[in-house]
């Protein structure tokens, strides 16, 4: 069983903090109850003595670590799932994620998931926690994903991730006519009913979406996006907040609200077109193990393109109309 030491230091921020939340901020790749059980069991140090109440309060900037035994990914099934890998090399992978491909197994989606194809791809990654994913795509999102193939890469990665060195941006296409780019900074938590879904939350942890205007269309525009943070629906919550929900998503915008007078075959292309419009296009990152910056783009899929040829076509038919 591969064994696994973590450390970070506590931020000034994290002060106040009771211990098992400062360790679920500073170690997000590991659940809550995980980290608790890590506590009780004696494997937790703050400043190199054993730290075993979960409810100890911080002061700020102790050295945590935690050195523990990881149980591999063996209870999930490889499967054959061909995966588009855009790079490879001994400690990581990059895959370019197509729309309908669950990146990990969980209810509703027992297996087909992308760990299922890593475990088939390169069978070592069962000894890497979560089969190396340090970040993920929702379902329908496509492009971009980093994967870990051994246990120092997935540690520097997820906390280059932490410390906001990994660059990601993404575009999509929005509902409504905007005009100016800008940056949504509001924190996210858990629905307050809604358990599956996000929502923005005074109370929640800290999330900061930039975006720029690309190309506009009647009643929709296209843009390009950064992410400084990187909660869960992030994206999809945060243009919803600003009344600009993605074209797709019906989960966070509702129903659509097509322009007047579109033609059939526009209106067939947004009727066929059933996920949310948002694509991981760059990735940017130095390697974890060499240091060497690396960077890879994503095409737009061919749903998307055309997508975008429909709302530039909609867009000439009438700019005539246009008011603005």
């Amino acid at each position: 069983m591969p064994q696994i030491t973590l450390s970070a230091e506590v931020k000034p921020e994290q002060a106040g903090l009771r211990l098992d939340q400062a360790l679920a901020e500073l170690f997000p790749e590991y659940s809550r109850s995980r980290l608790k059980t890590w506590i009780e069991a004696d494997l937790v140090k703050i400043n190199n003595r054993i730290a075993n109440v979960p409810r100890e309060k911080l002061l700020g900037g102790e050295q945590i670590e935690i050195t523990v035994d990881v149980e591999d990914e063996t209870r999930f099934e490889p499967e054959n799932i061909p995966l588009n890998i855009v790079y490879e090399d001994e400690d990581i992978i990059v895959i370019n994620k197509p729309k309908d491909l669950v990146v990990h197994p969980g209810a509703g989606n027992p297996n087909g998931t992308v760990l299922n194809a890593l475990l088939y791809h390169y069978p070592a990654i069962a000894e890497v926690p979560r089969a190396g994913i340090v970040h993920r795509l929702d379902k329908d999102t496509t492009g971009l994903m980093v994967i870990a193939k051994t246990i120092p890469a997935q540690t520097k990665l997820v906390r280059d991730l932490q410390k906001r060195k990994i660059t990601r941006e993404y575009e999509a296409v929005a509902s409504g006519i905007m005009t100016k780019g800008g940056t949504v900074d509001q924190p996210m938590a858990r629905h307050a009913t809604k358990r599956t879904l996000m929502a923005v939350h005074p109370m929640g942890k800290p999330a900061v979406t930039h975006y720029r205007i690309m190309e506009n269309f009647r009643n929709y525009t296209r843009l390009r996006l950064r992410l400084e943070t990187g909660r869960t629906h992030q994206i999809r919550v945060h243009m919803a907040h600003i009344a600009h929900p993605l074209l797709g998503d019906q989960t966070y915008g509702g129903r659509p609200r097509p322009p007047k007078n579109a033609s059939e075959t526009f209106m067939g292309v947004l009727r066929n077109f059933k996920r949310q419009a948002l694509h991981a296009v760059m990735l940017r990152l130095a390697h974890p193990i060499t240091g060497e910056i690396m960077e890879w783009y994503a095409p737009l899929p061919d749903d998307f393109v055309e997508l975008i040829s429909a709302l530039k076509a909609d867009y000439i038919e009438h700019k005539e109309e246009l008011d603005y």
